[in-house]
């Protein structure tokens, strides 16, 4: 019987509970409508089938008449609305099985809709993070790190910079009011990097006997 394994998270969008002295300051996802555009290119896929119709029309409209020349376009017209509802289904999918969460410690991405996975991204493991903002407040914010690790851009999808396939940076994609995470972001990790690090060293303990 398959298990899965987030339907037991003890605090949603974590693999586990955050430790003594870490604070959640944010948990999110993806806007599905901002993602289907950003991520999966509806528009532009839209468009394409609707140069081909037109395309199909003209070529067709001398030939054949207004009416048949339509009645032969129309399909490719519907067929660009039937790959955009299906884009759409998916980003929606895809927002709903997603939760990003910004802690005082880290960045946990917890993403996938048919094989989930938790990518937990300590500030120290960052070394720079931009946004991409959309006039309406989405916007994306990408993780640049500072070593690089076996991060696969298919397995990130599409939670990842755009073509970024070599070096790929995890992203908080499509997110709402995306400068006021960006803030909160930035703030945690500049205070977490800077904050002063104590290691615990054991005394040795002599006895007289």
């Amino acid at each position: 019987m398959p298990q899965d394994d987030f339907a037991v998270e003890p605090i949603k969008g974590l693999p586990g509970v955050p430790p003594e002295g870490e604070d959640i300051l944010w948990q999110g996802r993806p806007n599905w409508w901002a993602l289907s555009k950003d991520s999966l290119n509806m528009y532009w896929i839209f468009t394409y089938f609707l140069l081909l119709a037109l395309w199909r029309f003209t070529s067709l409209y001398d030939l054949t008449g207004t009416g048949h020349a339509l009645a032969l376009a129309l399909p490719l017209v519907i067929a660009g609305l039937v790959a955009c509802a299906i884009l759409a289904v998916i980003a929606y999918i895809q927002a709903r099985c997603t939760i990003y969460t910004i802690t005082t410690k880290r960045v946990v991405l917890r993403i996938g809709a048919a094989f989930s996975v938790a990518i937990n991204l300590p500030y120290s493991k960052l070394s720079n993070a931009t946004l991409g903002l959309r006039k309406d407040g989405t916007g994306t914010i990408a993780l640049e790190l500072s070593e690089p690790r076996k991060f696969s851009y298919f397995v990130l999808w599409p939670h990842a910079r755009p073509w970024r396939l070599t070096n790929p940076e995890p992203a908080l994609r499509s997110i709402a009011n995306a400068k006021e995470v960006a803030q909160i972001l930035s703030e945690a990790a500049k205070t977490e990097v800077n904050a002063p690090k104590i290691s615990r060293t054991k005394e040795a303990i002599m006895v007289a006997e």
